[in-house]
């Protein structure tokens, strides 16, 4: 059965690329297909999970360690540049003490997700992969172990190691923000997500997924630093604010495209209904499906903090654009009484809240 629907991805592949569809029919036709896929599963269950996992998932104790190595890599060279570069940079420009605290952070996020995004947007525009043109083309001959090329292998390494090390930098580096535990909890599944999917060989998804996701980052962290960077030495810097202002906008409309529009329309499609057509019997396919349904979920939850801060803007609540998330201004209140705050050993100023 896997080979007649591989051979008929192939055939399709070869009638051109499917037009994208609305959103609408993504509903109709993703729902469509889960039901589908859900009666048709007889032995649904743990056991039908475990031989699952025996049969295709395929990611060898090597592979795990040099992962695990890779977050420890990101950690130190974090580490490192904060201290010996990002610091001083901050101090050096005189930047005032909040921003001077917060800016490593953001410096060190731009240039890791900066690098990434342009390293997937190489695979996708550079070379031969059709992913982004033609989506469902991402199950064409897909197959159990298949071999996943060095070229990807290197994006899934960079990746999965540096979410591996988010998630630590989240919990003892990182700025404590209102979203912090939702930005955990988006580590973990992208971690998740990162891993499987290389050990089922859904790599061809991945770095479609990867592509649409990390552009809006670059684009946050790119703003935040003019943000930073527009008040110092004594003075008001014009370009980092209107560099800040643009870098706002750009991000508020980037996030609804590449992850409300593309990344349903090109990703969810592909998986809960061009997925069956290519792989009748494509394994895990509901836990795939459920992560990426979340992922999109804490994308709607953060684009609403989004439109709720533009609409401040626009009503005159908010004057001056201090920080492009709204959910960080919890940061520049008062700390309520007997809460004192406690630096880190990286400099952030750090208050949790559960």
């Amino acid at each position: 059965m896997a080979a007649a629907g591989t051979a008929a991805g192939t055939a399709a592949g070869t009638a051109g690329p499917e037009p994208m569809p609305s959103y609408a029919q993504l509903v109709q036709r993703g729902w469509g297909s889960a039901l589908a896929a859900a009666r048709g599963c007889a032995d649904c269950g743990w056991g039908l999970a475990r031989r699952g996992l025996a049969e295709h998932a395929h990611l060898a104790p090597p592979e795990l360690l040099l992962l695990a190595l890779g977050a420890l890599g990101w950690t130190a060279l974090r580490s490192a540049a904060t201290a010996r570069l990002f610091r001083p940079l901050a101090k050096r420009c005189r930047l005032q003490p909040r921003d001077a605290a917060k800016m490593p952070e953001s410096a060190w996020k731009f240039l890791f997700y900066l690098g990434a995004w342009s390293y997937s947007a190489y695979l996708l525009f550079g070379t031969d992969y059709p992913f982004f043109h033609d989506p469902p083309s991402v199950f064409y001959d897909w197959t159990p172990g298949m071999a996943v090329p060095r070229d990807i292998a290197a994006a899934y390494l960079l990746q999965g190691s540096f979410y591996g090390h988010s998630i630590y930098a989240t919990l003892y580096m990182d700025a404590w923000r209102k979203d912090s535990v939702v930005m955990l909890i988006h580590h973990v599944v992208t971690l998740v997500l990162i891993v499987s999917s290389y050990a089922f060989r859904y790599h061809n998804v991945g770095i479609l997924v990867l592509f649409l996701h990390d552009i809006s980052d670059v684009q946050l962290e790119f703003t935040k630093l003019n943000v930073y960077f527009k008040s110092r030495g004594g003075s008001h810097h014009r370009l980092h604010a209107l560099a800040a202002d643009l870098g706002c906008l750009s991000f508020s409309v980037s996030w609804f495209w590449f992850r409300l529009y593309w990344f349903p329309l090109k990703v969810l499609y592909a998986t809960c209904h061009c997925s069956l057509r290519s792989v009748p019997d494509i394994p895990f396919y509901f836990f795939f499906n459920a992560l990426l349904l979340l992922l999109t979920l804490m994308n709607l939850y953060w684009f609403l903090y989004i439109v709720a801060f533009a609409a401040k803007v626009l009503t005159g609540q908010v004057r001056e654009l201090k920080d492009v998330r709204e959910y960080d201004a919890a940061e520049a209140q008062s700390p309520k009484p007997g809460k004192a705050e406690k630096p880190l050993r990286n400099g952030l100023v750090k208050d949790k809240r559960f």
